[in-house]
């Protein structure tokens, strides 16, 4: 059984779904399962633009999905931590069981 939580929290986990409901921005997840990209790696491997896989970034970022770092001017995007990762790597076990 879940804990009890606070306004705050359940509209914060219902955030969590709505960036998690596009399935661009669950596939962006999925690409950085594997590890970390820059803006231009992922764009190239999702076939979109750079501007609109920032876009899908920034829904993710605002989740707390994703976070960023800089290596010089390149911003590196990586999976949160293990609690998204098994969030994702769930749901799309659950996907396909039936």
């Amino acid at each position: 059984m879940v804990k009890t939580i606070t306004v705050e929290q359940r509209d914060e986990a219902a955030a969590i779904f709505k960036a998690l409901s596009d399935p661009a921005r669950l596939q962006t997840l999925l690409i950085l399962a594997d590890g970390e990209r820059n803006v231009s790696e992922l764009a190239e491997m999702e076939g979109d633009k750079t501007g609109t896989v920032s876009a899908r970034l920034q829904v993710l970022l605002n989740a707390r999905l994703v976070t960023r770092r800089r290596e010089g001017h390149t911003v590196i995007y990586a999976i949160a931590d293990d609690h998204v990762l098994n969030l994702v790597t769930n749901a799309i076990e659950h996907a396909c069981e039936h």
